[in-house]
């Protein structure tokens, strides 16, 4: 890393979402360090493109980590639970779908601070939103907020005042700003991937929520959607 630069460590799960916060950091001036985690996902593909997303973006170091949540279950992600194709609109009503990983962002979130004290960092970013998302309690504000005040009272660096700063540059954006904001940094959506459950020949499978809200995005922003769908209705 240029020791005349910022650091930050950025959480790349591989998806649109995390690809651009990934790429304002780097906007940004930051040398990045990117952490994923192989969390035995249904949708173990995302890790490939977070490889491909690393290595365009020139990421310092890239570190990919196995963490079995599959052992934990609870999850139409990482147990043996149907992943809803139903067309209901996305994060409609006030139910949690069942594709909500039991405290995901804050056991991630957890993983990444451990990593910016060790490498001396204090910036964090993350891909989350709380406009076009699917209801998850781990994208909120709230939780972000808390987070970051729970980092400072759970660490050295805080407790000897060198606090840490989560940030959530797409906190307030619709998936149609964020499809705007990835042509505006110049970064192919295409290296991305956002479906749950994929089809056969590395497809998006088209009909889950991540699947949809990814589709409306990009029909909003009014840009080519460049993702191969095995439905595409």
């Amino acid at each position: 890393m240029s020791q005349n630069k910022k650091k930050a460590i950025v959480l790349l799960s591989g998806g649109l979402d995390s690809m651009v916060a990934a790429a304002i950091a780097r906007e940004q001036g930051y040398d990045i360090v990117a952490l994923t985690i192989d969390y035995n996902q249904r949708h173990k593909i995302e890790l490939k493109s977070a490889i491909r997303i690393a290595e365009k973006l020139e990421v310092s170091e890239h570190i990919i980590l196995p963490l079995d949540l599959s052992r934990f279950g609870g999850s139409a992600l990482t147990d043996d639970i149907d992943v809803p194709k139903s067309g209901a609109q996305p994060g409609a009503g006030n139910e949690i779908p069942v594709t909500y990983v039991p405290a995901r962002n804050l056991i991630f979130l957890s993983l990444t601070l451990g990593l910016a004290e060790a490498r001396d960092a204090r910036d964090i970013f993350i891909g989350v939103n709380a406009l076009d998302y699917s209801g998850y309690p781990d994208c909120r504000p709230e939780f972000i907020e808390g987070f970051e005040r729970l980092a400072d009272l759970a660490t050295k660096a805080g407790d000897q005042g060198s606090g840490f700063t989560i940030q959530t540059p797409l906190q307030y954006m619709t998936k149609a700003d964020i499809a705007k904001e990835a042509q505006r940094l110049d970064i192919d959506p295409a290296l991305s991937w956002t479906c749950y459950d994929p089809a056969e020949g590395d497809l998006h499978c088209g009909l889950c929520e991540s699947c949809r809200l990814r589709k409306k995005g990009f029909e909003e922003a009014g840009i080519a959607d460049p993702t191969g769908y095995a439905v595409t209705g």
